[in-house]
C-alpha cells in the first residue's frame, strides 16, 4: 500500500478558509458618531443657576471694581485700579483686613479644639449612640443663626449670665467685655461652625481602621502614643477640610459679627456692606469684596497645599 501523505501548508490554508466562513463580517466604524449622555441633561438646571445667579453677579461685580467713579450710569466713568490702591494705601482697610483674618483663624482654633474629642466620640462609639450624638450635634443647624445670636448677646451682656456667673464664684471682680469685642464675635462664629467642624472630622475618623490602633498596642504602643502616630494623622484631611470650611466661612460671615461685635469689630464683610448700602459707594464696595475673596482663596490654597506636601502627605492621596 502507499503512504499517505499529508501537506501541512494545506492543512493550514483549509483551516483559514474555514475560520474566514465562520466569523462574520466586521461593521465598518461610524467616524462621525456622536457622544452622547443623556445623564448630562441632569446637571443643566443647577448649571444654569449657577451661572445666571452667581457666575454673572461676581462677574458684574468684578467690572464694578474697576470703574472710576459712583456714578454708575455717567459718561465720566473711567477704568482704572484706582479702588484698589485706595484700599491698599488706607490703614483702616488694612486694619480690617488683618482683622477679618485674625478672627477667622481664631474661630478656626475654637472650633477644633472643642470639635476633635466630638469627633473622636462618634467615630468611637456603637453605630446607634452615633446617630444620637449626630442628631445633638446637627440640631443648633435647625435654628436660625440671628436667634443664636441673640441668646449669646443676652448672655454676653456686662449683667449678664456668663458676667454674673463669674462674679458670684469669685474668678473676676468686675464684669468682662465680652458684648461687642472680638472675643464676642468668635464665640458667636465658633458656635455657629462648631457643627461643621464635627461632622467633617468625625467623616475623617470613620475611616481609621481600629485594628491599627490595637496592633499598636500590641507592640507596646501606650494610648497616647497611638492616637498621635495612628488616629490623628490619618485624621488629618478630615482635619484640613474642616479648618478650610470654618475658615471659609468665617472670613464671609456678616450677620455674627454685625450683631456681635457692631462698629467695634469692623470684619471685611460689615465695612462692604457699609460701603455699598451706607455710602452707596457700589466701586470701592466692589472692590472691597474681592480683596476679600481672593484673601480667602489664597490662604485656602497655601493652608491646603502645606499639609498636602508636608510630612503626612501619603494620607492626601
Amino acid at each position: 500500500m502507499e503512504s499517505i501523505r499529508h501537506d501541512a501548508s494545506q492543512e493550514v490554508a483549509q483551516s483559514t478558509k474555514i475560520t474566514q466562513r465562520i466569523e462574520p463580517p466586521r461593521q465598518p466604524r461610524n467616524k462621525k458618531s456622536k457622544w452622547r449622555n443623556p445623564g448630562l441633561l441632569l446637571l443643566l438646571p443647577i448649571l444654569l443657576f449657577l451661572v445666571g445667579f452667581f457666575v454673572v453677579p461676581m462677574l458684574y461685580i468684578l467690572y464694578l471694581s474697576f470703574i472710576d467713579t459712583d456714578n454708575l450710569g455717567g459718561a465720566d466713568a473711567v477704568y482704572s485700579f484706582k479702588n484698589y490702591i485706595q484700599f491698599f494705601t488706607d490703614s483702616y482697610y488694612l486694619s480690617s483686613l488683618w482683622l477679618t483674618v485674625r478672627i477667622s483663624l481664631y474661630t478656626v482654633i475654637v472650633s477644633l479644639l472643642l470639635a476633635y474629642p466630638v469627633a473622636l466620640t462618634m467615630a468611637k462609639s456603637s453605630p446607634r449612640v452615633r446617630g444620637y450624638i449626630a442628631l445633638l450635634v446637627a440640631s443648633p443647624l435647625l435654628v436660625s443663626i440671628v436667634v443664636r445670636n441673640f441668646g449669646w448677646y443676652l448672655l454676653l451682656l456686662p449683667n449678664g449670665t456668663i458676667n454674673n456667673l463669674l462674679v458670684s464664684i469669685g474668678i473676676i471682680n468686675a464684669p468682662l467685655n465680652l458684648l461687642f469685642s472680638e472675643v464676642g464675635v468668635v464665640i458667636g462664629l465658633s458656635n455657629a461652625y462648631l457643627p461643621f467642624m464635627i461632622l467633617t472630622i468625625a467623616t475623617s475618623l470613620y475611616g481609621v481602621d481600629p485594628d491599627l490602633e490595637k496592633a499598636g498596642a500590641i507592640l507596646g504602643s501606650s494610648p497616647l502614643r497611638s492616637f498621635l502616630s495612628i488616629t490623628l494623622p490619618l485624621s488629618l484631611p478630615g482635619i484640613v477640610a474642616g479648618c478650610v470650611l470654618v475658615f471659609s466661612l468665617s472670613m464671609s460671615s456678616y450677620v455674627t459679627p454685625a450683631l456681635m461685635g457692631g462698629a467695634n469689630v469692623p470684619v471685611m464683610p460689615v465695612v462692604a456692606y457699609d460701603q455699598i448700602n451706607s455710602l452707596l459707594r457700589w466701586t470701592f464696595g466692589s472692590a472691597v469684596s474681592y480683596v476679600l475673596l481672593a484673601t480667602t482663596l489664597i490662604s485656602v490654597f497655601v493652608f491646603s497645599r502645606v499639609f498636602e506636601l508636608g510630612k503626612y502627605k501619603e494620607v492626601f492621596r
